[in-house]
């Protein structure tokens, strides 16, 4: 078995590489070529926390992989993040384990990857100022990964921890070459924006409908058990698209707070789901229809784009002759 630590991973994962294999991912989950049962989880409620399994077969990446993940909030602003784990890739031929993998990196990137392939599909195509919502390791690869798909020429970052906010701000203005700005709200940076990245564990909504102008593009990837990050007159008034319906409307804690609190308080039902991803990249499904529309990518996170991601970093591994094999 190949064993990849999470130094390994980052520096075999190419991003550009991995928007597109998020592409080919969601047409598979949502043609039903892929193999990817609900997520399950064991909760922790004295710390908020969860592990959950998330495996999936993926034919587009002949690719057989599960994610084990724990998610606790209450690490946010500590030195560990709030998402870690490992994936096992197998081999989709024999059932063999061949590799274990660091999964942190991986799962930072592939929801980013998944956000940028959003906005590729979702966002004007001049869109240029970009705000980012939290601080932590999703608002770092967010900011990231969404410029690798639009011209943005400006990024706003805005957190309750204004250190953080300005620490994150100078890294990726150093990394990025363009202006970054600390904003001092979140209606602040959400100002004059046409793409919102909000990724935070908030229990209050930060995406609230009067902050939102006519054409932005919002993805949302925040997970709170108890709370949402986008308000539901946003839901109503926006064309929404998921990763899939069957996971964004699913039970907790699979399912979108975002969502299913607005199908609870009556402001859409379950139809208001515009589209799946992988139905707007094979043309299902159309996207964008108006300069003035507002779209909304709500993401849960899916388990075909881990073994989307675990595939590319183990296909380079091999190639590259990178990491450790022990017997098994």
């Amino acid at each position: 078995m190949l064993i990849l630590t999470e130094a390994q991973v980052r520096e075999l994962l190419d991003l550009d590489a991995l928007v597109d294999a998020m592409a080919a991912a969601m047409v598979d989950a949502s043609t039903g070529a892929a193999s990817m049962p609900q997520r399950i989880a064991a909760l922790v409620p004295g710390q908020e926390g969860m592990v959950a399994a998330m495996p999936a077969f993926l034919p587009s990446a002949k690719a057989l992989a599960v994610k084990l993940v724990s998610l606790f909030p209450r690490n946010a602003g500590s030195t560990l993040p709030t998402h870690q784990g490992v994936i096992v890739a197998f081999d989709p031929d024999t059932g063999t384990p061949v590799a274990l993998m660091d999964a942190i990196y991986i799962t930072a990137a592939r929801t980013a990857a998944g956000s940028a392939l959003a906005t590729r599909l979702l966002a004007r195509p001049d869109a240029a100022v970009l705000a980012v919502l939290g601080s932590g390791v999703q608002a770092r690869s967010h900011a990231r990964a969404i410029p690798r798909v639009r011209p943005v020429r400006e990024v706003r970052i805005a957190s309750r921890n204004r250190a953080a906010v300005e620490r994150l701000a100078q890294e990726l203005a150093d990394e990025l070459r363009i202006p970054v700005r600390p904003a001092g709200s979140y209606r602040e940076a959400m100002q004059g924006a046409d793409i919102v990245a909000a990724t935070t564990h908030t229990a209050e909504p930060v995406v609230r409908r009067e902050w939102v102008a006519p054409g932005m593009h919002i993805t949302s990837v925040g997970f709170n058990r108890e709370g949402r990050e986008v308000d539901g007159d946003t839901v109503r008034d926006a064309l929404v698209v998921v990763e899939t319906r069957a996971a964004a409307l699913a039970p907790y804690p699979s399912g979108a707070n975002d969502l299913l609190w607005a199908v609870r308080d009556g402001l859409i039902d379950a139809g208001h789901v515009h589209a799946e991803l992988g139905e707007l990249v094979s043309g299902r499904r159309p996207g964008r229809t108006s300069r003035d529309q507002i779209t909304l990518y709500k993401s849960g996170g899916v388990a075909v784009q881990d073994v989307a991601a675990a595939a590319l970093v183990l296909r380079e591994a091999r190639a590259r002759g990178v990491g450790r094999d022990i017997p098994i």
